[in-house]
């Protein structure tokens, strides 16, 4: 019992702390004024905001590498298995846009791109997607959380499919999609983006634990971002 009490306090703290971190890295990136550089809002503060989340993570890191030698997998790992991961990655899912895609546009229920068709916007919001999402976002919930999970959560689970670290994690990934505020109180989200950012969080940290390396996730993030970007701005394209 008193294990079982041990690893969900972890896993909570942990939980306060990753979900928390971006919260303030918000607040950060929200005290400064981006109109000149992005007037609509398409970029700017979204770059800012992974910047500083991932700075803070990474000193994260680096403190706890000066009190113990954990592996947060910043090499690159084996490189066999962590391309013909991400190479494997790109064509299921490129396969699974195209197919949501037609499906969407059949029921009419494509989300157009949120911001106006511009060269600044579409240009600084691909960039963002391409640059700074993998980086940040799996150096937090795979390479800091997994690493940090492991430590009190042992076993595997999915019929040995993935460690119960990786699960955790993703999990917490997907409550990151949730968005919540305290004055006044408000909690919205979409079910099936938090499911999906759950599921794709299963795959990258399968990756993170196979080729011991936090790189390819983050490639896969990144090319996943960009490929649901890129087709959601040629489809708003077509359809304006």
């Amino acid at each position: 019992m008193a294990k079982v009490a041990k690893s969900l306090s972890w896993t909570l703290l942990l939980a306060v702390v990753l979900l928390g971190v971006p919260k303030v890295a918000g607040m950060i990136a929200s005290s400064f004024d981006y109109g000149a550089i992005d007037p609509d809002g398409a970029f700017a503060w979204l770059c800012v905001h992974h910047l500083v989340q991932g700075v803070i993570f990474l000193a994260f890191i680096w403190g706890v590498r000066r009190i113990t030698p954990l592996d947060f997998k910043l090499g690159w790992g084996d490189k066999k298995v962590g391309w013909q991961y991400v190479l494997r990655f790109t064509l299921y899912f490129g396969m699974y846009l195209i197919v949501s895609s037609v499906i969407m546009l059949l029921t009419k229920s494509f989300p157009p791109f949120s911001h106006p068709l511009t060269a600044r916007n579409t240009l600084g919001y691909l960039g963002f997607q391409l640059f700074l999402t993998g980086p940040s976002e799996e150096l937090i919930f795979r390479a800091f959380a997994i690493t940090m999970l492991g430590l009190v959560l042992q076993g595997r689970g999915f019929s040995g499919k993935a460690s119960n670290a990786n699960i955790a994690a993703a999990v917490i990934f997907g409550l990151a999609h949730v968005s919540f505020s305290f004055a006044p109180f408000q909690v919205s989200y979409s079910p099936m983006q938090v499911i999906f950012a759950s599921v794709l969080g299963l795959f990258y940290g399968d990756c993170l634990e196979k080729s011991g390396s936090v790189f390819y996730p983050m490639m896969m993030h990144s090319i996943g971002n960009v490929l649901v970007v890129s087709a959601t701005i040629l489809i708003t394209m077509l359809m304006s």
